[in-house]
């Protein structure tokens, strides 16, 4: 199952992230996982039907929470939070999990090592059947990060796992969506 909703909330944490699909135990993942269902069985069809889904925050952090996701190793915690045309996520993120196997000897990125709570905050919209995701700021432990600092880190430790991951991302939305609209605490995807 692609995650079609989680590809333009999650940037690098649910874009990289992969169906896990155990069951769906909280109503409202279980809500959500109806819906995503929905989406895929209508982009399935060779003549698919026009339509709107709307999924709340509320679904896609217990979606998120109930393991539905396998984010990837060191990502722990995460939620997201909406508003028009902005999406907020926070995280509990070992970095030398993230990171394993990779390491610098510039001591700019040495901040990207251990275990903080971060949050970033991102503009994210779907037209024409393209996304867009643009990465405004990003904090550890409340702290935000120079943009060369996280350029830095983009291209030192997620370009080489992840090529097409950046500050800046531009996508196909999966599943035929032709729109998506980030609003006030959820997510509308249109189909064609």
């Amino acid at each position: 199952m692609k995650l079609t909703a989680l590809a333009l909330l999650g940037f690098m944490l649910a874009l990289a992230a992969q169906p896990a699909r155990p069951a769906a135990s909280n109503p409202a993942a279980a809500s959500l996982q109806r819906k995503l269902d929905r989406i895929q069985s209508n982009a399935a069809r060779s003549n698919p039907q026009p339509l709107t889904t709307v999924m709340t925050e509320q679904e896609i952090n217990a979606y998120v929470a109930s393991g539905q996701v396998q984010l990837p190793k060191g990502v722990q915690s995460v939620r997201f939070s909406g508003e028009p045309g902005i999406i907020d996520s926070w995280a509990r993120v070992d970095f030398d999990q993230l990171t394993a196997g990779q390491r610098s000897m510039n001591p700019l990125l040495s901040m990207f090592s251990g275990v903080h709570d971060v949050a970033v905050t991102a503009h994210a919209s779907g037209a024409g059947g393209v996304g867009n995701v643009h990465i405004d700021t990003v904090a550890l432990d409340g702290v935000q990060i120079p943009d060369f600092a996280l350029q830095m880190f983009v291209n030192h430790y997620i370009k080489p796992k992840h090529p097409n991951l950046g500050i800046d991302n531009r996508f196909q939305l999966p599943d035929r969506i032709d729109t998506a609209v980030v609003g006030n605490h959820e997510l509308t995807v249109t189909q064609k």
